[in-house]
């Protein structure tokens, strides 16, 4: 036995609260090492004889490990465990004290057990209960829709324009938005992400000048009380885009600065290297990014920032908003989201919040700070597995039960899973304009855990060049140049998701993964509920079979495809299949058609 791969802590993502009664337990092992792993368990005043033991359950594989799991109830909040380790030549105990070949037993002092001595409910890592599961929509307001010409500025571009810079407007405002929200009614989505909306002399508004006004080439107050009441009629949520690690360069504190110099009351507002203010060659003072000197770096650990920035996500919330992304969240003090957190969750405990994290971001999702981040690593595996072929089904698997493993249930649920956004390439684009494997990836994409974000007009198969500018086009509102077979694809799929619990809020585990044939199953699991989902990632025709045992099922039972309705019957053990090049399914234990026919058989 590798006695140096197993490890478990009682904290931390191995050991956590799901409720004040109910502990999640997940222990590390090297890979294929355990045959079996046990759990003993009981009251920490029970004793020790009297504990229960169940089997621990493989939940995940990575390259290196293996992931056992069991989630237990404590009725009365207060838990002691341990484990017996058994890989077919010894089998020993594990508990704090380490490794024995002998059951643990109490001591006067030093208890070897793993203990919680008692289950507290602020320990709980609470996310929006509406969030988990939940489809979300990107829009970049300046480009998705223009709903009020008398608004448009006076160098707006042609809808159909690809020529796009810093500087470029095409007039899309939020009473488009409004006009449109039938469109993502019907698309199924269940809240919009709009990218800034402030004040801003830019169009993608990452420069804010006031942070509680309305840049007018949007509209204003007014419309965007609309958005937010004809948005929540039709059962949609709207989250905002929060900038607040920068600042624009006409921000009024920053211009209190440029012109009283070190006597103004904002200098600790900023980082300023000497006096008078420069902007070029280099500037005077930090920035975002290196030497962007439109963009003033806010000095989010100065107390008076914090307030100010936390009245401003507050007053936004009580205007009816129902969350925020946030940009660069990983270069904001955790104090500053720390108290964010507390004031915005007091106005509205079902906001979200969501940062842009491209990393682990662990430290910023242990309950204090934020809910959920931009899940930019999953982004580059479904890249790398689907769009390029970079990689094979067995790595792309292990690679996801590493990032799934790096959090808790409660954050995997809400994790924000976009395919692409304002500051990547296309998906399609990426795909080589292949549209079988962006729409195989959209299946992976919609039936995985978390919350599965549309970037505007992917939906449509929008296609660009590979770079920033020509992600942000304006919306294809042509019907005749839409992908009518993609959108089909994308409403069938959200509806889907949105009538099975399991898709929004089970759990996920691998049943078949072959990287010389490039297959890929896998079960969604909620109590009785099972969603097996299989994918051919290949260029050419696959058959495979997966067992009934994994999915709960015996002979003679059924599943049907949510896609097109065709039934499968379990026979001599398996589900059998025959899958076309870069095609998938998705079946489910519940009859949705009447047809007589069977396949698998």
């Amino acid at each position: 036995m590798n006695k140096e791969s197993i490890y478990h802590a009682p904290s931390g993502e191995y050991g956590y609260l799901l409720s004040p009664d109910t502990f999640s337990i997940t222990i590390r092992a090297q890979r294929g090492d355990l045959r079996h792993c046990y759990l003993y368990y009981g009251d920490v005043w029970a004793p020790i004889d009297s504990l229960r033991f169940a089997e621990m359950e493989k939940i995940a594989s990575d390259d290196l490990f293996d992931y056992f799991r069991k989630i237990l109830r404590a009725p009365s909040r207060r838990l002691r465990y341990f484990f017996r380790l058994d890989d077919g030549k010894e089998s020993l105990w594990y508990s704090e004290s380490g490794f024995s070949p002998e059951k643990p037993r109490p001591r006067e002092l030093g208890l070897p057990f793993f203990e919680v001595l008692y289950m507290r409910e602020n320990d709980v890592v609470a996310t929006p209960e509406w969030a988990k599961g939940a489809v979300i929509y990107q829009i970049f307001p300046d480009r998705f829709y223009n709903g009020d010409e008398s608004n448009d500025l006076p160098n707006v571009s042609p809808w159909d324009s690809t020529n796009i810079t810093d500087e470029t407007y095409f007039g899309g405002d939020i009473k488009g938005i409004i006009q449109k929200l039938s469109y993502l009614s019907e698309l199924g989505v269940e809240a919009i992400y709009l990218n800034p909306i402030f004040s801003s002399p830019s169009p993608h508004k990452y420069d804010a000048i006031d942070y509680y006004q309305i840049d007018p080439s949007l509209g204003d107050l007014k419309a965007l009380d609309e958005l937010i009441k004809r948005s929540h009629e039709l059962d949609i949520k709207l989250i905002l885009d929060g900038v607040f690690d920068h600042c624009g360069i006409d921000f009024w504190a920053f211009q209190d600065v440029v012109k009283k110099g070190k006597e103004s009351k904002y200098v600790d507002w900023f980082k300023i290297h000497g006096f008078p203010i420069k902007t070029t060659p280099k500037p005077s003072y930090e920035t975002w990014g290196k030497d962007i000197w439109w963009m003033p770096r806010l000095m989010t650990h100065n107390p008076e920032v914090v307030d100010y920035f936390v009245s401003v996500g507050v007053h936004w919330i009580e205007r009816g908003v129902d969350g925020w992304r946030l940009d660069v969240a990983s270069e904001v003090d955790h104090r500053f989201w720390q108290e964010f957190r507390r004031a915005v969750k007091k106005a509205n405990p079902e906001a979200i919040l969501i940062g842009e994290v491209a990393h682990d971001a662990s430290s910023w999702l242990q309950g204090d700070q934020l809910d959920s981040v931009m899940n930019y690593p999953l982004r580059q595996l479904i890249i790398d597995f689907f769009a390029t072929g970079a990689i094979r089904v067995e790595d792309f698997d292990s690679s996801l039960a590493k990032l799934r493993v790096r959090y808790r249930d409660q954050i995997n649920q809400v994790l924000y899973n976009m395919l692409g956004s304002h500051d990547t390439a296309r998906f399609l684009s990426l795909c080589n304009n292949q549209r079988e494997r962006m729409m195989l990836a959209v299946i992976f994409q919609m039936t995985y855990l978390g919350m599965p974000a549309i970037y505007y007009g992917d939906e449509v198969g929008m296609t660009s060049g590979k770079n920033v500018h020509d992600s942000r086009r304006a919306m294809e509102w042509d019907e005749k140049k839409q992908d009518q077979r993609m959108l089909d694809l994308f409403r069938k799929l959200v509806s889907i998701r949105r009538k099975s619990l399991a898709l929004r809020r089970g759990d996920f585990l691998t049943t078949h993964a072959d990287s010389k044939a490039n297959t890929y199953a896998y079960i969604r699991r909620l109590e009785d509920e099972r969603v097996l989902v299989v994918l051919n990632n290949s260029p050419s025709e696959q058959g495979l079979a997966i067992s009934g045992e994994a999915i709960g099922l015996t002979d003679g039972e059924m599943m049907w495809n949510e896609l097109d309705d065709a039934p499968y019957r379990i026979d001599d053990g398996k589900l059998k299949f025959l899958l076309k090049a870069y095609s998938g399914l998705i079946l489910s234990s519940r009859q949705s058609c009447g047809s007589e026919a069977v396949r698998g058989a």
